[in-house]
């Protein structure tokens, strides 16, 4: 599997640990930024990321700040990306489940990182349930073009 990850300076940490453990597990993952402690801003990151995902240069994108709303926000902003924001495993096991999720967004200020390495394993091994959630993701893609 091909995962893009992002962080601003107060997800590195955990984006570091999160990109082990995916190599560990034999994924690839492309670290998009940032690489240092001085501030960064999530927009920057979370663009990056959202880019990979919706030209299919990655499968699943991972963002990582303080919170994860502001990555959150930024990465659905692009056409074809459904970013959610996961503060724990279940979220992420539905997030797939009901709406085809293709980016996690999580806090690192809200979220351990023994959590957050069983959110995104949930993340990334859980598929799309489809059926009755298909057609509510089909009106959620029409308001893209709005």
């Amino acid at each position: 599997m091909r995962l893009a990850l992002g962080s601003d300076h107060r997800g590195l940490e955990m984006k570091g640990n999160i990109m082990d453990y995916l190599k560990a597990g034999g994924h690839t993952a492309e670290d998009l930024g940032c690489f240092s402690n001085d501030a960064a801003d999530y927009p920057d990151y979370a663009s990056a990321v959202a880019e990979a995902v919706a030209t299919g240069k990655a499968d699943y994108g991972i963002l990582i700040c303080s919170s994860g709303i502001g990555m959150s926000i930024t990465a659905n902003k692009y056409k074809g990306i459904r970013a959610a924001l996961c503060s724990g495993p279940e979220l992420a096991k539905r997030a797939r489940l009901h709406n085809d999720a293709n980016v996690l967004c999580m806090g690192s200020d809200f979220i351990s990182t023994k959590e957050a390495l069983q959110t995104v394993d949930n993340f990334i091994n859980t598929g799309f349930e489809g059926g009755r959630h298909q057609h509510r993701l089909d009106k959620v893609s029409k308001l893209e073009s709005c």
